[in-house]
């Protein structure tokens, strides 16, 4: 991949409506198909949807999801964001980001991770203490189904295969390795040969400088070319950075004090909400101000993508919209111009 690509993300948020109202699961669904399809009539290059099991996220199926978005664009090329493989079967991801290949005329993406949350271990009955191996089996497989043919493999977390073959058979199926902040994780990304997609959620974007160079000695060493290497960060845009701020704080907070809250963390402040925007990892603001910043990672990181989560706990689905569409029409070429 050598010409940057930017697109945008969600893990299907459960928004309020302007009442105040939670919205029901099954509208946000719907919702979410629309900002997709407003994706793909602006410009934006790509579409991720990330998978999870609790209630404050709609979208527990994303491959589902993603190929009703398929049926209604056209352009815009789609994936997870990102698929949790450990607690799930590798064949069976793979028959499916095939079949949604092939119904979007090659536009499926997979993008791999361990997950930040782990609902799904439990409920389809996986032992935590087994998610390090889970993780490190389950991509070896998959990394072998890439290669297509027949498949003989064998570990510990799933019967042997013997000269199996999987269908719906399918070509480049563009498949990225999601890291949190692990070099054990991105010397893996580089040992399998797949692109590097960096979850960057907080502090300076260039901090993760040295995973960016970890990747690219691993890969000498492995006798490989390095694979594209993309971002994923959170923001928002309207025509102001003052709206923009006044819109995302509220779904900012009520997000982080919830998951904070589980897992101890401190009480998000205002202030160091607006310390993200000037110095972290939150790209909040008018066109401009994100196209600046985002241009600015994109050189300090040497990125072939960058993605932005525009869903942020309960920000409403007619804020989202505007800030897809000024994304798509006006940041995605002002950083073009900048980077120019």
């Amino acid at each position: 991949m050598s010409v940057l690509e930017l697109g945008i993300d969600t893990f299907g948020d459960v928004t309020r409506a302007a009442d105040g109202t939670l919205t029901p699961h099954d509208q946000v669904l719907r919702d979410l198909v629309d900002e997709a399809v407003l994706a793909d009539q602006t410009g934006v290059d790509f579409f991720g949807v990330g998978e999870h099991h609790r209630d404050d996220f709609a979208v527990s199926a994303p491959e589902v999801v993603l190929a009703a978005i398929a049926a209604r664009t056209s352009r815009i090329r789609l994936g997870s964001a990102v698929t949790v493989l450990s607690s799930d079967d590798p064949i069976r991801v793979y028959q499916r980001f095939s079949t949604l290949n092939a119904l979007s005329k090659g536009r499926a993406e997979v993008i791999l991770g361990r997950g930040s949350f782990t609902e799904s271990f439990p409920l389809f009955g996986f032992d935590l203490k087994d998610y390090e191996s889970l993780f490190e089996e389950k991509l070896d497989l998959f990394s072998r189904l890439l290669k297509g043919g027949d498949i003989s493999w064998s570990g510990q977390t799933r019967p042997a295969l013997r000269r199996q073959r999987v269908y719906p058979p399918t070509e480049n199926l563009t498949t990225w390795i999601a890291v949190g902040g692990s070099p054990e994780s991105v010397v893996r990304a580089a040992r399998h040969d797949l692109p590097l997609m960096l979850a960057i959620i907080g502090g300076s974007p260039a901090r993760f400088k040295p995973f960016v160079d970890l990747y690219h000695r691993a890969h000498a060493q492995f006798g490989s070319a390095p694979k594209a290497v993309g971002v994923h960060s959170p923001g928002h845009v309207a025509a102001t950075d003052e709206e923009a701020r006044a819109r995302y704080w509220e779904g900012y907070h009520a997000m982080h004090s919830r998951i904070g809250g589980e897992r101890g963390w401190g009480a998000i402040t205002r202030e160091h909400f607006e310390a993200e925007i000037a110095q972290g990892s939150l790209y909040v603001g008018s066109p401009e101000t994100v196209a600046r910043k985002i241009a600015a990672t994109v050189r300090t990181l040497g990125l072939q993508r960058f993605e932005m989560k525009y869903s942020s706990g309960p920000l409403r689905h007619d804020h989202m919209m505007n800030s897809i569409e000024l994304f798509g029409t006006k940041v995605i070429p002002m950083v073009r111009d900048l980077l120019a």
